[in-house]
């Protein structure tokens, strides 16, 4: 954090929100005009820099040739439009002080010594701290998709199969008294012809069509363990000027 008084030289210099993001260009400074001090800076935001927007100087420092503030860019965006006419009423100011959740207090506020909701509307004598907490669950989703898809591919297949045929042999006998009766039947001297039938057996195919399995999909369910991270704000308070702890 830089010294108040430094904060005149911020003039010309890239104003940075607290996330390093650039907000503008520092146009003037603006004091108090209780203390005299640097208390605003007027920055030229907006598209090409039309825009000009008071931002508090308040824990500004700087960043090489930047100047760093512990605001966020949006928060800046969103603020009160207030013309830069060299001095800001208190109409003006307290708008601003309430903007960015500053303390804002006057003469009269002081002197009372109540407490009160420096930062916005005046609620009660506590101030409430909170934290963020982290909440695991699980959500059902498409993980991916699986089908059957059934196709025909063709295979050559051999087998072996045993064939008869028939082959012609000529057998001769000789005459003999058990068949000399067949041997001399019929004419002495004669032309005769004797066919005889011949057979094979040849190789058939027929093919069938035979269910072999049944073939289904399935989903199983598994449980796994993943370990999950994630940043967690949590507000802490701490007492200024003469509180005690």
């Amino acid at each position: 954090m830089t010294e108040l008084t430094e904060a005149y030289g911020f003039r010309g210099r890239t104003m940075l929100d607290r996330d390093g993001d650039k907000i503008g260009k520092i146009d003037d400074i603006y004091e108090d005009k209780q203390t005299g001090e640097p208390e605003w800076a007027l920055v030229n935001t907006g598209l090409f820099g039309t825009k000009k927007t008071f931002v508090p100087l308040r824990g500004a420092s700087p960043v090489g040739e930047d100047v760093r503030v512990p605001v966020e860019k949006a928060h800046v965006k969103d603020a009160p439009g207030i013309d830069a006419d060299g001095e800001l009423s208190e109409t003006e100011e307290r708008q601003l002080f309430t903007h960015y959740a500053l303390g804002y207090e006057t003469d009269g506020d002081a002197s009372t010594g109540n407490g009160h909701d420096a930062s916005g509307p005046t609620t009660d004598d506590a101030m409430t701290r909170s934290e963020e907490e982290l909440r695991v669950g699980t959500e059902r989703r498409e993980a991916g998709r699986a089908r059957l898809r059934k196709y025909v591919v063709t295979e050559n297949e051999q087998r072996t199969v045993p064939v008869r045929r028939e082959e012609v042999r000529v057998e001769r006998e000789p005459i003999t008294e058990g068949n000399v009766d067949q041997a001399l039947d019929g004419p002495d001297i004669s032309e005769e012809e004797h066919e005889v039938v011949l057979h094979e057996e040849r190789p058939v195919v027929d093919k069938e069509t035979v269910p072999k399995e049944r073939v289904r999909l399935t989903a199983e369910e598994h449980t796994d363990e993943e370990t999950v991270s994630e940043e967690l704000r949590k507000e802490r308070i701490e007492t200024d000027g003469d509180a005690r702890a």
